[in-house]
């Protein structure tokens, strides 16, 4: 006799952390708040380890990495979950438990955002 149970897949619940960023530096000043929020995000990325995490979450097939795809960025275990926590922190990252494994994806909204922010500021 099996003991097995079929479990309804449920979508993923809407992260309240993501949230656009602000608008385009060359399109008003940006307000105590939006400076805030931004300089959390840029501050995240200053660091080389956060950096590459961040990028190997971004470009990695499907858009999201399970920790342990992404785990040898010359760092030990402890310390690139202290990154992942710090790049959730500022916004940049959201995750999923699996089972025993820790799924992590960029919201493209933050990506877009990011992009809008920088972009517009290039174009000057």
């Amino acid at each position: 006799m099996s003991n097995t149970e079929v479990l309804p897949i449920l979508e993923p619940a809407a992260p309240a952390a993501v949230a656009p960023c602000c608008p385009p530096l060359t399109e008003r000043p940006l307000t105590a708040e939006d400076a805030e929020r931004t300089a959390r995000m840029f501050k995240a990325l200053g660091d080389p380890v956060r950096l590459r995490l961040f990028s190997l979450v971004a470009s990695h097939e499907g858009g999201e990495a399970c920790v342990c795809d992404i785990s040898d960025v010359g760092v030990s275990q402890p310390t690139v979950s202290h990154h992942l926590k710090k790049l959730k922190e500022a916004g940049l990252l959201t995750s999923e438990r699996r089972g025993t494994w820790v799924y992590y994806r960029v919201e493209p909204s933050v990506l877009a955002a990011m992009s809008r922010l920088l972009t517009s500021a290039a174009a000057v």
